[in-house]
């Protein structure tokens, strides 16, 4: 296949900036010849910083619960909050990238990042709970950048034949940031003895209004570390050369946003993809959002740092889960993969809502590990299904805005969790949710898009 140089300027001409050079080739198509190793490490290693702030959320949820006093319906706003900001920011995050490239995308993405996480500090001091709700969607903006851009920008660093691969790699390197969180959310948030329950139910009014203000100040010290992080992540990414990673036709031709909106409603494949995915994010964050609460109720005698610690064998479970599907993805189809994973999580979610003892805990766990390879391997089969490359970009931002299945079945399993007054029954949303990914990935079977 014919080639085109990433480096289409002249030398003197190219950014000074970038200091840290590559030799890959950019095929017509927009993927490449061959992975730039280092690009591609650094590229990996912004899926652990948007991990990290996602499971940073499932601590908030627990803390807030009882500072502001909430029904588990009203915790769940934590996640609206966070995903529709990934909702709100999608499409414009890829006009972005179709006018520069995904590297500028990313750039902003690190800087929304940055602020929002800033915008903690003002609503510990304001401490309300509505502002904590703005401060989460302004990080998200942030994030929408970051993963609109990284998750297509992943599968176009190399040959088009492993993208689905590439994707689940990078991918493999997020539970390693939703570890980072919890674990700084265990030791930094959460402190030891009594529930917080507990240890406000004997303070009067005014005991508790100082208490809850010094529990909020402790929200703030995982967020000054990820601020540090952040702004070397950002001094890095400007330092790099990336390629463009965008399709010749594209170059010539820019589709009109409205063109590409109806070539994708058009496209059924696709639209099967985007409410999979929509399902499976839903459920994913769901499971995270009231691991702990569901320890919590099973087991009275623990409080919240000793159960945030199922929320770190969960991601473990999860990073194991994606290292496995890696190892099979390259001996059986990604599709196949994908089911078997789905038909087991499935059955495991029914043993989460039924089993009424705390081996239920353990197979929350279990069905973490077994999300492994679902989101990278639904994004990478929908983007395939978009044969126009002009569309690109925008298919990518739209697959991205599916997140806001974050944002409403958490809500619906708090719902659900508070008409029946149980929690552990709620986990039947994450069963339904599971079974929408297996219907999906045997119809890729039956298409024969393995």
């Amino acid at each position: 296949m014919s080639t085109i140089d990433t480096n289409t300027e002249p030398a003197e001409k190219r950014n000074p900036l970038n200091l840290i050079k590559m030799n890959s080739k950019q095929l017509k198509d927009g993927y490449l010849d061959k992975t730039p190793i280092f690009q591609f490490i650094l590229l990996s290693l912004l899926f652990p910083l948007w991990g990290a702030a996602a499971s940073l959320n499932d601590i908030l949820i627990t803390q807030f619960k009882h500072i502001f006093t909430l029904s588990d319906f009203a915790t769940a706003f934590v996640q609206s909050a966070f995903y529709a900001g990934y909702f709100v920011v999608a499409i414009p995050a890829s006009l972005i990238i179709k006018k520069t490239s995904y590297k500028i995308a990313i750039l902003i993405g690190l800087i929304c990042y940055i602020i929002g996480c800033t915008l903690f500090f003002p609503a510990s001091a304001v401490a309300t709970y509505s502002v904590f709700l703005m401060a989460l969607f302004a990080i998200a903006v942030g994030l929408s950048f970051l993963e609109t851009s990284a998750n297509t920008y992943s599968s176009l660093l190399g040959p088009k034949k492993t993208s689905t691969l590439r994707l689940n790699i990078s991918q493999t390197f997020y539970p390693l940031g939703s570890i980072l969180g919890i674990v700084l959310g265990k030791y930094l948030v959460f402190g030891s003895g009594a529930t917080l329950e507990e240890q406000m139910a004997g303070m009067t009014s005014a005991e508790q209004t100082i208490f809850a203000a010094e529990m909020l100040q402790k929200t703030l010290l995982p967020y000054k570390y990820l601020i540090m992080v952040l702004i070397v992540a950002l001094i890095v990414f400007m330092i790099t050369e990336f390629p463009k990673s965008k399709p010749a036709k594209a170059a010539i031709e820019n589709a009109k946003i409205s063109e590409t909106l109806k070539y994708l409603a058009s496209n059924k494949e696709f639209i099967k993809g985007i409410i999979t995915q929509f399902f499976y994010v839903g459920m994913q964050t769901a499971v995270w959002s009231f691991t702990i609460r569901l320890a919590m109720q099973l087991n009275p005698a623990i409080n919240e740092r000793d159960a945030s610690t199922f929320m770190i064998y969960s991601f473990i479970a999860f990073f194991l889960g994606k290292m496995i599907a890696n190892f099979m993805m390259k001996r059986i189809s990604p599709t196949k993969v994908l089911i078997g994973f789905s038909v087991l999580g499935s059955l495991a979610t029914l043993y989460v809502t039924f089993v009424p003892n705390m081996s239920a805990v353990y197979m929350a766990i279990v069905v973490s590990g077994l999300f492994g390879p679902c989101w990278a391997t639904i994004y990478s089969k929908t983007l395939d299904v978009v044969k126009d490359k002009r569309h690109t970009e925008t298919a990518g931002a739209i697959i991205v805005m599916s997140i806001i299945g974050g944002a409403i079945i958490p809500l619906a399993q708090g719902l659900v969790s508070d008409l029946s007054g149980s929690l552990q029954f709620s986990f039947i949303v994450a069963f339904v949710c599971f079974m929408v990914v297996v219907i999906y990935a045997v119809g890729q079977l039956r298409h024969k898009n393995v």
